[in-house]
């Protein structure tokens, strides 16, 4: 007999034992995984909870075109893990919603799901549950995870004031100029640019986050998964300030530069509209400064970038060789 080819021909509960039978054993304080009607879990003694939700949607999020399978998994876990580093939370478990065409391939699903777990892994993050259903319209991956964080040492957006430096984690700018490259097709011999890396396989910077928090290095984070500029924008609502950020000191990778240049782009401000970058945007007190320096002395070779200066205007603006101008709006998705 034939295996299945496709997630429809294998059915719901044959699916579900295939994803139990990937996922590796619970750790001891899951005391109900995959299986039940819910999921059991111990939290960390004096810690508090940190939720977040994300979905990925096939046309919107990624194009099965010319993103690999388990990349789509890599990023959809990616998207919540940056977020709880964002909030300086320790991932600890996700929760997995699968909304399947019925013509997708069994591969490809086991693929996703293989992608996924990788990250998992490497994060110390137990599956322990989720849903399978069928849709007419287009993949959809919806994930939920939880973190943990020391009740006094959780980051928010909203705690820059003026005068803090403004600083932002590895390069901008990489994973807007991977997606152009992929889109265009102007991979050089099948292989994987840096850049298109940076897209198809964000990662999370969950140990600069824990570190931020832990030492009380940061007065305010967000995470840049709708870019540099969204990030600017939302951390100065938040924190109801300004930002002055000077563009000769934006982080921007020489490889996505020479694309930007190479398609008539200014380089600054196509890296602070892309999005899917997955750094984080940190600002800094006085009173913080030596802490941070203990902290990059602990990141090894993660590079962090002083970008600007908080100000009490309530404007975002960018410095550049001929003046300053505002900083251009991020992405939304219903703009």
């Amino acid at each position: 007999m034939s295996t299945p080819s496709s997630v429809a021909a294998t059915g719901e509960r044959a699916l579900i034992d295939l994803i139990r039978t990937r996922v590796p054993p619970s750790p001891p304080w899951v005391t109900l995984g995959i299986g039940d009607d819910a999921a059991v879990v111990e939290p960390e003694p004096r810690s508090l909870d940190v939720f977040t939700t994300d979905a990925l949607v096939e046309g919107v999020h990624f194009d099965r075109a010319f993103t690999p399978p388990d990349a789509i998994g890599h990023r959809a876990l990616a998207v919540n893990l940056s977020d709880l580093a964002a909030m300086g939370a320790r991932p600890r478990v996700a929760l997995l919603s699968l909304v399947l065409p019925a013509d997708l391939l069994l591969s490809d699903l086991t693929a996703i799901v293989d992608g996924l777990l990788a990250l998992a892994a490497r994060h110390k993050v137990a599956l322990v549950g989720g849903n399978i259903t069928r849709t007419p319209g287009p993949l959809c991956i919806d994930i939920t995870a939880v973190g943990s964080v020391h009740r006094r040492k959780f980051l928010t957006r909203s705690g820059a004031r003026p005068g803090d430096q403004i600083w932002v984690s590895g390069h901008v700018g990489s994973a807007a100029a991977g997606l152009a490259s992929l889109v265009s097709g102007a991979r050089t011999a099948g292989a994987m640019t840096a850049c298109e890396e940076a897209y198809l396989r964000p990662e999370p910077r969950i140990r600069l986050g824990l570190l931020l928090a832990r030492n009380g290095a940061a007065s305010a984070c967000v995470d840049l998964s709708d870019g540099l500029a969204d990030g600017l924008h939302q951390l100065a609502l938040a924190s109801e300030a300004g930002l002055v950020v000077d563009g000769q000191a934006v982080p921007v990778a020489a490889d996505a530069r020479e694309w930007f240049v190479a398609h008539q782009a200014d380089p600054v401000m196509a890296a602070m509209r892309g999005g899917d970058d997955y750094e984080l945007l940190f600002t800094v007190s006085a009173r913080q400064r030596a802490r941070l320096r203990s902290v990059r002395q602990t990141l090894g070779s993660l590079a962090v970038t002083r970008i600007g200066t908080v100000t009490a205007s309530r404007t975002v603006r960018l410095k550049t060789a001929g003046g300053e101008c505002p900083v251009p709006a991020g992405y939304e998705h219903f703009r």
